[in-house]
């Protein structure tokens, strides 16, 4: 029997018990949550929900980063019956106090690093939900009488800034999706078992209508495992995929091509491009086994279980599409809209038609106008948009959605995009923008007499370029822009403009501009231009991170008096930027710029390729586990004892004390770790890894090639010693921190505790030197107990030149473990750590 409302199917969560959901990032650590859990969660909010008065019908603003919580604040939506109106984590707090007042939200459901609303509305921030709801019963919340026909969410589509206008979606418009994926999934279920768990790496927003579909409906139908990234760079996005083990990868067309990218420079940099080209040639035409095993290594880069890329939101290149099929990866697309709750027509993953959109989706009406338009019919195609707090019919009279896009219909029943009628400039992104408010914001403007913005075609997709009238003496172009951008979300900004040559636009007899001309001189004139007009998009960045206005982002503003950043905050930037620009930043130079304009200038430089730090796993095998700890306790314990037996104390502080931990020590000599090891309890001595500076590795990794052969070979055996027998992982000082911090985290994940020395060197006078800021980093998002522990009286033999000395001359003493909050700030969590090691 169908399902009546989808609070059928978030209870439906109940079957599948203890297999994981979702995987996401919390700080430097992924966290999973099993089915059970986000049912349990959900149910806890819809009772507090409930508790505040929310009702069947009521809308709630929910407004974050993809995560666990998001999902629960929209499970909670459906069990109350209450009507979820998402947005994307990136929209400014003027579009979101707009759409809270036009659905008359009650309810604001989001994280708590976005601004507050004008004028404010009740709030739950996705960080308190555990200790808001830990007493409320997770048992099945009674739902009210909900049908297909009640309203489920309301989308305002990413570009509408103005007039906002949101598309009415209901349960059964979702249900109509999902229903008859269920039902071909069902014929491959028996086949699950063997690559069991699937897992989805989704980069999608949940706030759009195909990201929940990829990152909600659908994975649960196999039972499947939704990781959400929290970077989009392609190197980091590549780890993932392999450490996780992912099995599809769900994103827009960019990230798409940025991976393709990645792949084509690993190829060069090892210097097999040109074997590479041979073999990609070779492999068209042939068997998937075959070009599977030719291109071993990069499915091996990628994870084993790696096999699939499903592409929505925007057109993906030919090019592209061949590439990964060349590889032997499966690349899925399909066509949809937000106004037909994601998907009009899907290519299956076993039998794909290249170039193509796939095959009409199960009970809809698809047929191609006379005039090349898709026009579509069915139970998943929305009744109404939402505008000025009124509804307004999407469909014709006779049920018929007029979509704006062109196609053809192939004899195959395939449908083959052409192109795009409606005004809408669709970026690679796969995020819409209305050329009405850019044109909205520039007219606001003092100098401009009129203007048009106009989509330039970018390999099937678009971005937005303003054409502008001044007025005579009017104000200069890029003060225009960057004036009518603090008004718009970043994802509608524009990069490029144009001053439009003569005294007016042409125009049409009801005397619009005439579009299609004024196009064709924009595009004949930046052919022209080596480097076209842009805004500083850098600007942008920095204002938004801190919170300021566009104005106080100027190049000479300095970032800590001016703009207030803390260390975080720049961390976050320089994350920010890479992910923008596609590149590896120094993190030692980041840290020296103190103005927006030394940024600036920083992004502009030769990014050299740094130091390669490997972050092994081998160290931590069960195998090599064994193997250290029988040396160890052969030769490394008695050698430590007969040489300078320590005294230990404050042991009892770690009684009780569950792992993982993160142990934080004072550095006398690089033979600290045999004293921190002998003080520690075996339960932490025989899980413990140990940071270890990234660039003496990484020189004994790779000796330079004109060192003495012997020598090179003593460098190369001091390397997997010590990571061998002291299970040490790079922390490198110059560049790369952020890579080895998570990795860390991955080594908590695992159950390992982290010893770091946060002097970053052996002390010079037997004195504590300064802490390191990124200690505070590490401490607040690996979530875990620091203990810290000092070595006394190992200096002095050391100034002596003493090898030996009497039992108890070296003293460890252990500290009292400490927790820290995740939004405290990293540099006072350095200088509280700082003091706590110097007071034992």
């Amino acid at each position: 029997m169908p399902r009546q409302s989808l609070a059928e199917f978030v209870n439906g969560y109940a079957a599948y018990g203890g297999e994981i959901a979702v995987r996401g990032r919390r700080g430097y650590r992924m966290q999973s949550w099993t089915y059970a859990e986000l049912l349990a969660g959900s149910n806890r909010l819809a009772r507090e929900l409930s508790a505040r008065s929310i009702a069947k019908g009521d809308a709630i603003l929910l407004w974050g980063e993809s995560s666990p919580e998001w999902i629960m604040a929209f499970f909670a939506c459906i069990l109350v019956g209450a009507v979820a109106v998402p947005l994307d984590e990136i929209s400014t707090a003027e579009l979101a106090s707009r759409v809270a007042r036009d659905v008359n939200a009650k309810l604001l459901l989001c994280s708590r690093k976005l601004p507050a609303l004008a004028p404010p509305i009740p709030a739950i921030h996705f960080e308190s939900f555990a200790e808001l709801t830990a007493r409320r019963d997770s048992g099945r919340f009674p739902s009210p009488p909900l049908s297909r026909d009640d309203t489920l969410e309301i989308i305002f589509t990413s570009g509408t800034t103005s007039d906002p206008r949101g598309v009415v979606i209901s349960h059964g418009n979702v249900l109509a999706n999902i229903e008859p994926f269920e039902h071909q999934i069902a014929k491959y279920l028996r086949y699950e078992r063997f690559v069991h768990p699937l897992r989805f790496l989704n980069v999608l927003p949940l706030s759009h209508v195909f990201g929940q579909m990829m990152g909600i409906f659908i994975p649960p139908l196999l039972k499947g495992t939704v990781v959400f990234a929290d970077s989009l760079m392609p190197a980091e996005l590549i780890e993932t995929v392999r450490r996780e083990r992912v099995s599809v990868l769900v994103a827009v067309p960019r990230v798409i091509e940025s991976l393709q990218r990645e792949v084509e420079r690993k190829v060069e940099s090892e210097g097999r491009s040109e074997r590479f080209r041979r073999d990609f040639s070779r492999a068209e035409g042939t068997h998937f086994l075959r070009r599977w095993w030719r291109f071993r290594r990069i499915h091996r880069c990628l994870g084993w279980k790696f096999w699939a890329f499903v592409s929505g939101g925007a057109a993906l290149q030919d090019q592209v599409e061949t590439f990964w099929n060349r590889l032997g990866y499966a690349v899925i697309q399909g066509y949809g809209m937000t106004e037909t709750t994601s998907l009009i027509s899907l290519n299956h993953p076993f039998r794909i038609g290249r170039g193509s959109l796939g095959r009409v989706f199960p009970g809809l009406e698809v047929r191609v106008a006379d005039d090349g338009e898709i026009l579509v019919r069915g139970e998943n195609v929305a009744k109404a948009y939402r505008r000025g707090g009124e509804l307004h019919p999407l469909a014709s009279a006779d049920g018929w959605l007029h979509t704006g896009d062109l196609a053809e219909a192939g004899p195959d029943g395939r449908l083959y995009f052409k192109g795009r009628s409606k005004s809408v400039i669709v970026t690679a992104a796969g995020t819409k923008v209305h050329p009405e408010d850019l044109e909205r914001a520039l007219r606001n403007q003092e100098g401009v007499r009129d203007c048009v913005v106009i989509g330039l075609e970018q390999e099937g997709n678009a971005e937005p370029c303003a054409v502008l009238l001044l007025k005579e003496g009017g104000a200069n172009a890029a003060s225009v822009i960057e004036n009518a951008n603090r008004s718009l979300a970043e994802y509608q900004r524009m990069r490029r403009w144009f001053l439009w040559p003569e005294p007016d636009f042409p125009r049409t007899p009801t005397q619009k501009p005439l579009l299609p001309r004024i196009q064709e001189v924009v595009l004949a004139n930046l052919a022209t231009n080596e480097k076209p007009q842009g805004g500083n998009a850098l600007q942008d960045f920095v204002a938004r991170l801190a919170g300021k206005p566009f104005a106080s982002a100027r190049l000479d503003a300095n970032l800590e008096a001016d703009l207030q950043m803390s260390s975080l905050d720049r961390v976050e930037l320089m994350g920010t930027l890479e992910n923008r620009y596609q590149v590896d930043l120094s993190e030692v130079k980041f840290s020296e710029a103190q103005t927006v304009g030394q940024i600036e200038r920083l992004l502009r430089e030769p990014h050299v390729a740094a130091a390669e730090h490997v972050y092994a796993r081998w160290p931590q095998r069960w195998l090599i586990k064994c193997a250290r700890l029988a040396i160890y306790y052969l030769l490394e314990w008695p050698a430590t004892y007969l040489l300078a037996a320590p005294r230990v104390r404050g042991a009892g502080n770690l009684r009780g004390l569950p792992s993982p931990v993160l142990v934080i020590s004072n550095h006398v000599t690089y033979l600290d770790i045999a004293w921190i090891l002998a003080a520690l309890p075996a339960r932490f001595r025989h899980r413990l890894a140990t940071g270890m500076d990234g660039e003496r590795l990484a020189a004994l990794r790779r000796p330079p090639a004109n060192m003495n052969p012997f020598r090179r070979f003593i460098e190369r055996l001091g390397y997997f010693l010590a990571l061998g027998l002291f299970n040490v992982f790079p922390l490198p000082r110059q560049s790369g921190f952020r890579k080895s911090f998570a990795f860390a985290g991955d080594l908590v994940d695992r159950g390992w505790s982290i010893l770091v020395f946060p002097e970053g060197q052996t002390t010079q006078d037997g004195r504590l030197a300064p802490f390191r800021s990124g200690i505070g980093l590490l401490a607040t998002r690996l979530n875990i107990p620091v203990v810290p522990m000092r070595i006394d009286g190992l200096f002095e033999l050391k100034q002596a030149g003493l090898r030996t000395a009497r039992p108890g001359q070296v003293k460890v003493t252990i500290g009292e473990p400490v927790r820290f909050s995740p939004d405290r700030d990293p540099d006072e969590i350095a200088r509280e750590l700082e003091r706590r090691l110097a007071e034992l």
